[in-house]
């Protein structure tokens, strides 16, 4: 039977497990996948802490697979899907979780995997790019303006900060100290994160910001901005925002933006970074490398086969 990294309840680390589980069956618009790499993200352990994202109401059945992109070959397809065939190497949304040997994928969040991108950078892409690239073209800026990012050392900070450039935007990136080179690697200015971060961002005169922290970052991220409405979150629950002035990203999710991204990948103007790679069999560190904020750019699971 195939395997899966689970979560048995919501609460911490010790609710995880491996598990053996059936192997799913495509329905109508469906995808069966054979999983050959799986990306790894915060909103992974938020799920198992019993974060909803917007719109989510369904109490979920546990066990609960992690993940939630995913890149691997079609073994079966549902009723109703077109433009996908057995044997296809695609990448995209995992419907049933990431972190195991076959998950559904939904052919309206699937594309097909150019040959040049490698199944582990594929599969980067669905959550943690196309959120960057879904918030960057929200904001809508016009070439030469400020975007300051907050949390840019993470995966879909790294991103934002590489599509924002590629659209002709000035960036400025707040991260830790430690993370330093590598921001200013991806063509921002650095501004170090902790106590009095604000102060120091505000000589940059930012546009726009692209929080993917949350509390009271967002918080004072807000106040360096004069019109609120170019104030954007991933990191934070609707309210919060809202109640700021700002919004929540509004993601496309749609086989358009995964080609988009993979195509930005492929011109040279997006590298997801991926700095750390562990088998399946070590799910469990991988997803400590990313909830302990130890991850820079982007962590990824392989399976073997």
């Amino acid at each position: 039977m195939p395997k899966a990294y689970v979560f048995t309840r919501y609460g911490g680390p010790e609710t995880e497990a491996f598990v053996d589980v059936d192997r799913p069956s495509p329905g109508p618009g469906q995808l069966l996948v054979a999983v050959h790499a799986a990306g790894v993200n915060p909103v992974d352990w938020k799920q198992r802490t019993g974060y909803r994202r917007p719109g989510e109401s369904d109490e979920r059945a546990f066990p609960v697979v992690f993940g939630n992109e995913v890149s691997g070959v079609v073994e079966e397809i549902g009723d109703g899907v077109e433009g996908f065939a057995v044997g296809d190497v695609v990448f995209g949304i995992a419907l049933a979780g990431g972190y195991t040997e076959y998950t559904l994928v939904p052919a309206a969040v699937a594309a097909h995997k150019p040959a040049e991108l490698s199944h582990p950078v594929a599969a980067t892409l669905p959550v943690a790019a196309s959120t960057a690239y879904d918030g960057v073209r929200q904001l809508d800026l016009p070439s030469g303006a400020t975007l300051l990012v907050t949390g840019a050392g993470g995966g879909v900070g790294a991103a934002a900060v590489q599509i924002a450039r590629a659209f002709g935007l000035r960036v400025v990136g707040v991260a830790s100290e430690g993370k330093k080179d590598f921001v200013e690697s991806l063509g921002a200015d650095h501004v170090a994160s902790g106590p009095g971060w604000a102060e120091r961002a505000r000589a940059s005169a930012p546009d726009a910001v692209y929080d993917l922290v949350g509390g009271q970052v967002l918080a004072e991220a807000a106040e360096l901005l004069t019109d609120r409405t170019k104030l954007i979150t991933a990191g934070a629950p609707e309210e919060d925002v809202r109640r700021l002035g700002g919004a929540r990203v509004a993601r496309a999710r749609n086989a358009a933006v995964l080609e988009e991204v993979a195509r930005l990948v492929l011109k040279g103007d997006l590298d997801p970074h991926i700095t750390e790679t562990f088998p399946l069999d070590r799910a469990g560190d991988a997803l400590r490398t990313v909830e302990e904020g130890h991850a820079r750019g982007k962590t990824v699971i392989g399976v073997t086969r």
